[in-house]
């Protein structure tokens, strides 16, 4: 016999030897063990490391690509939550399982399971779940004359989710889990908001970020920065570009007051820019100028917003985000998502417009708030007294969400608790991230490890999963919040520390303000 037969023979013996993977064979068998009320299997699949996931059973207008981190077993399902609603939902099960359990939220008006969030927990060892939170594609036209579609979006698709995945992972797992934990951005913020805040006992710890709690009046804000930077052709109408001319004006105002000169405004809260500098004086270049009429305008939309009542209904526009706004907010045209909240929720009337606008329709889209989706209650007593812990964070320079509201927020729990900060800080922590936008990205050091976009393996320590994990399991609460700005290439340009309200960075030297060690919290 040659030597390359008794090679080859001896690899078949020991691949018989080996036998078939475990971990695939507890996968291919798991379907038939799963009998939960209200929950239909659609697929149960194992994926390898590296594999693209099969967007064959997901809605059109939700497929994506995504390669698998690490190897899993995946599990897709309808769950009913009444007889006239269900969810979509993926649980995502790891080979490199640590006994932690992790749900994640949406995005936008929801419609679709991110993906991307469940890889990004997976890769860390986290058993993981996600929902379409009730209908499919980010769009409110399910909402339309089904309040129980409505009832998902507005709270119960995370729960609901969380309780059916749970139950799956104690299946699959044969030491099910030991600590519960949410991960969730901008409507996924919201959701991690809302679960504190109604079923406190569903997790450890909470990261939740660039929260689109406060929903409703952050729904009439787009109306009323719609209805206060006009239409496109109104002659005083202010261009994206011009958008760009204010922006450069209050960073050049703005940034020097944290004392370093980076392009960035640490807190928005410290400086009062003028718009009134960028007048023309009598100059007919509109290009690099406004008139006194657009000036007005700039500082009407960057202004808090006041309902019919005279209450603030949301605080105003950060400066520094103004100019991303610009693809918002300010396009001359409604935000979509708002006029579609009010036509098919609000007025529940397809022919509804936004020329039909007015601070009347704010008030009574306030006044319905249906099934409390403002997620705005500061009474998170119960979430505290079962030792349940709440991360959140926020960019500065988000031109969605404005982060004065997570900060209005922290000081509503303050007063409902009678807690001053110090004592809030043994369960909830809020961070500033200087220059980030919405949930990512920005001028700043934005890369704070949340999610697959904001995290890189090249900076492995900065991972918002690992420090709400240390918080919980080891009792390790986080002093600042870490985060990179990147160069084009991926690498870590510098770090900066981003410091918990309602402390905010200044820059004492000696280094310059690459040096993270050149900022102190104050």
């Amino acid at each position: 016999m040659r030597v390359t037969d008794l090679l080859t023979l001896a690899a078949l013996s020991g691949a018989a030897l080996a036998g078939p993977d475990p971990f695939q064979s507890r996968c291919n068998s798991f379907q038939s063990e799963i009998d939960i009320a209200n929950v239909t299997v659609r697929s149960v699949t194992y994926v390898a490391a590296g594999q693209n996931v099969s967007q064959a059973e997901v809605a059109p207008a939700c497929k994506a690509s995504v390669q698998a981190s690490v190897d899993f077993c995946r599990v897709t399902m309808n769950i009913s939550t009444s007889d006239r609603s269900h969810l979509w939902a993926e649980a995502w099960f790891p080979r490199n399982y640590t006994g932690r359990f992790v749900s994640t939220g949406n995005g936008g008006l929801a419609g679709c399971v991110q993906e991307q969030d469940l890889d990004f927990a997976a890769q860390f060892g986290f058993a993981t779940v996600g929902t379409n939170a009730g209908h499919d594609g980010d769009t409110a036209k399910y909402f339309y004359n089904n309040s129980e579609v409505l009832a998902d979006f507005a709270y119960r698709s995370v729960h609901v989710g969380t309780v059916v995945a749970k139950q799956l992972t104690k299946l699959f797992y044969e030491e099910g889990y030991n600590y519960s934990y949410y991960l969730g951005c901008s409507t996924g913020g919201r959701q991690g908001y809302q679960q504190v805040q109604r079923f406190p006992d569903d997790y450890d710890g909470v990261i939740a970020g660039s929260a689109a709690m406060n929903f409703v009046n952050l729904i009439n804000w787009g109306a009323f920065l719609w209805d206060a930077t006009g239409s496109a052709d109104d002659p005083d109408f202010i261009t994206p570009a011009l958008w760009s001319v204010i922006h450069d004006e209050i960073v050049r105002q703005c940034d020097p007051v944290d004392g370093a000169i980076d392009g960035i405004i640490e807190d928005p809260d410290f400086c009062a820019p003028v718009i009134e500098t960028l007048i023309c004086n009598g100059t007919t270049n509109d290009t690099s100028c406004l008139t006194g009429a657009q000036a007005a305008m700039a500082n009407r939309a960057l202004s808090d917003f006041y309902g019919p009542d005279g209450k603030v209904y949301y605080p105003r526009l950060n400066y520094g985000a103004e100019a991303d706004s610009a693809y918002v907010y300010f396009t001359g045209s409604m935000y979509s998502r708002t006029e579609e909240w009010y036509r098919y929720v609000v007025y529940n009337d397809t022919t509804w417009n936004s020329s039909q606008w007015t601070l009347d329709s704010a008030k009574l889209a306030l006044e319905q708030n249906p099934f409390n989706i403002q997620a705005f209650d500061p009474n998170i007593t119960a979430f505290r007294d079962r030792g349940g812990k709440l991360l959140s964070y926020h960019g500065t320079q988000d031109p969605i969400i404005s982060s004065t509201d997570s900060k209005l927020y922290y000081r509503r729990v303050a007063n409902a608790l009678n807690a001053a900060p110090s004592e809030l800080d043994d369960f909830y922590r809020f961070f500033q991230i200087s220059g980030m936008g919405h949930c990512g990205d920005g001028v700043g050091a934005s890369y704070i490890g949340q999610a697959s976009g904001t995290y890189t393996s090249k900076a492995p320590q900065i991972n918002l999963l690992r420090t709400m994990v240390d918080w919980v399991e080891n009792g390790k609460a986080p002093e600042y919040m870490p985060g990179n700005k990147l160069n084009a290439d991926g690498s870590v340009e510098y770090m900066r520390r981003h410091c918990r309200y309602p402390r905010h960075n200044i820059h004492t030297g000696p280094g310059n303000y690459t040096d993270p060690n050149s900022w102190t919290c104050v």
